[in-house]
This record gives C-alpha cells, structure tokens and sequence, in this order.
C-alpha cells in the first residue's frame, strides 16, 4: 500500500474537481480526502494499490470537463492506513467551496 499527496493547480475549483475525483477514488477502490485550498488549488491524499494511484494520477492531469489542469505536483510516501474511505473535506478558508 502507498500514499499519493498531490497538489493540483490551474482552474480546478468551482469544475466539480472535487467530486469527481472522489467518485474515481471511490471506483479504484482508494481511500482519503480531496479539499479545495484558498490558493484556488486542489490537495488530494489517497491510499491504496500502487497501480491505482497512478490512474488517479493520470485524472488529475486531466481533471474534469471544465477544469484546466496546468501543473500537478506530488509524492508517493508509505500509507498510514488512517482512512476507512474517500471524501470530500469542506474548508472553510478555500478559495471556492
């Protein structure tokens, strides 16, 4: 098991980024959070298979229909386990919520 830590930036907030992400996370069987920044970026944390982190991390390249993915910069680490599924997290300092 891995961890992706990923930052997304470009327009990504106010596209349903989050939604979608959570829904392909939820379909490749991964666990974690994605949450708008007051940056107007994207952060996404998520646990599973290798193989399917890097499919999320192929989709957060693209994004969603009416996103414009222009960079995404991340990390593989160890997983912790910590997450029981995948999720939106709702901050009230993001630039869009």
């Amino acid at each position: 098991m891995k961890r992706l830590s990923a930052l997304v930036y470009g327009k990504v907030q106010g596209v349903f980024f989050r939604r979608n992400t959570e829904l392909i996370a939820l379909k490749l069987g991964l666990t974690g959070y994605v949450e708008n920044l007051k940056d107007g970026s994207v952060k996404v944390v998520a646990e599973g298979e290798e193989d399917k982190l890097k499919d999320l991390l192929v989709w957060l390249h693209k994004g969603p229909e009416n996103a414009i993915v222009e960079r995404v910069s991340y990390d593989f680490l160890q997983a912790t386990g910590e997450f029981k599924t995948f999720t939106k997290v709702w901050s009230k300092d993001a630039f869009w919520l």
